[in-house]
């Protein structure tokens, strides 16, 4: 299986722009075979938390029916960032497209302290991807939360894949704790993070891959658009820019 991280700048607020940049970064991901392609927090509007809640899409939003195309076309399963409108309110969301399927949601349970004003613990309909659900998924702030990793890996997970909006700060600390996490859980785990606007500083960047020693074996730039795309069978990693 070869998965694709994309390390993407959006627009704040501009949802036409960004699925087009999107679809860009998934039309490379099809070039090198990917079958899955994951793309950071809120990628779809940007992480601002006031542009998130007034940009929110309903679940079906037909602006999102080319990821589904895409998927079909390319038997490329898709996870974007989404801000989620779940009753009246607003949760982050991970909406996954798989070909001829319906659309699935990984939603972030566990908010941090400076969310909880916008945001709502979301509801999933799956925690888990891969052909024997060997991926499971994370988004952000989680990772920091032990309780998640213990609800979220069980005997059937290889891989810890999380989607991040994080600054230069908060990408140490997520490195530190993805390294860490791979080492203490023998598994591979993975983190896909933004760069360009993020609540009011810059994303961080460095989107990265660690094995299940807990080493660093392929990590992008702090500040360019890119991917990376790992082979699970071989272990092979392989990085692309994208201009």
């Amino acid at each position: 299986m070869k998965i694709c991280l994309a390390q993407i700048a959006s627009d704040p607020g501009n949802i036409a722009a960004n699925i087009a940049r999107h679809e860009e970064f998934i039309s490379a991901a099809a070039e090198h075979k990917a079958d899955l392609i994951v793309f950071p927090e809120l990628s779809i509007c940007g992480y601002e938390p006031a542009v998130a809640v007034d940009t929110a899409l309903q679940k079906e939003d037909e602006r999102l029916d080319t990821f589904q195309q895409l998927s079909d076309a390319h038997a490329l399963t898709i996870g974007i960032g989404v801000p989620l409108k779940q009753d009246t309110a607003v949760a982050i969301a991970m909406l996954i497209f798989q070909p001829a399927s319906p659309r699935e949601v990984y939603a972030k349970k566990y908010l941090h302290e400076d969310e909880e004003p916008w945001f709502v613990s979301g509801e999933s309909t799956v925690t888990a991807m891969g052909p024997e659900n060997e991926i499971a998924l994370a988004i952000c702030y989680e990772i920091s939360v032990a309780e998640h990793a213990k609800e979220a890996c069980n005997k059937e997970t290889r891989i810890y894949l999380s989607s991040v909006a994080k600054t230069p700060g908060g990408v140490i600390k997520a490195s530190d704790r993805l390294a860490a996490l791979a080492s203490e859980l023998k598994i591979v785990t993975m983190m896909s993070n933004c760069i360009g606007p993020c609540e009011g500083q810059q994303g961080g960047g460095k989107s990265a891959i660690w094995n299940g020693q807990g080493a660093l074996i392929s990590q992008l730039s702090e500040n360019k658009e890119g991917m990376i795309i790992f082979d699970t069978e071989t272990g092979d990693c392989l990085q692309r820019k994208l201009d």
